[in-house]
């Protein structure tokens, strides 16, 4: 069974809230994960992503896919990264 890196949606209704896990890729979406990875909360402005690098780097590694929606954060939280680095060599 793969495994796949996908949000977990948290938070009340009208108020959502997001944790980037990976599960198997036949689990509910809010069901049973193997671990979380970070989280993802979309009502801030701009969307805060917050990711245990190491970590996605490894399921990455170990072969697991990451959804659309994963897919697009991760980058974003790369650009966030290297835009910090920047600032920090500046």
């Amino acid at each position: 069974m793969p495994v796949r890196i996908r949000l977990a949606r948290r938070g009340r209704k009208k108020r959502p809230f997001y944790w980037i896990v990976a599960a198997h890729s036949e689990a509910p979406r809010d069901g049973k994960f193997l671990e979380k990875l970070g989280t993802y909360n979309p009502l801030t402005d701009p969307a805060e992503v917050v990711l245990k690098w190491d970590r996605v780097q490894y399921w990455l590694d170990q072969g697991a896919e990451p959804t659309d929606t994963v897919r697009s954060l991760i980058k974003k939280y790369r650009r966030q990264m290297e835009a910090e680095k920047s600032a920090q060599a500046s």
